[in-house]
């Protein structure tokens, strides 16, 4: 049953939802390899936006996700393609 724990919890700590117009957490720091999954929560579409182009996502409605595994290290800022003002970033080491 812990090991169960730690999986769940490993789930969780590479989740970025989106809620309120707002991604949070807002700066998430990885290790290269690692996959980040994004979850809208909103009850309107996002899209998840490199600004470099290395990703994106399709439109996500509610409770739909994305995920995307960074193989390089890097500082990756993204936004929401239908809402540029929402903005994140992930830091991969």
């Amino acid at each position: 049953m812990l090991a169960a724990a730690s999986v769940a919890a490993q789930d969780t700590a590479n989740v970025i939802t989106i809620d309120n117009f707002t991604f949070t957490p807002p700066e998430l720091t990885v290790a290269v390899g690692t996959t980040v999954k994004w979850v809208n929560h909103d009850d309107i579409p996002h899209l998840v936006v490199n600004k470099d182009k290395a990703f994106r996502s399709k439109a996500l409605d509610t409770d739909d996700s994305y995920s995307f595994t960074f193989t390089s290290a890097g500082t990756f800022d993204y936004f929401c393609g239908l809402h540029p003002h929402m903005v994140g970033k992930v830091i991969v080491k």
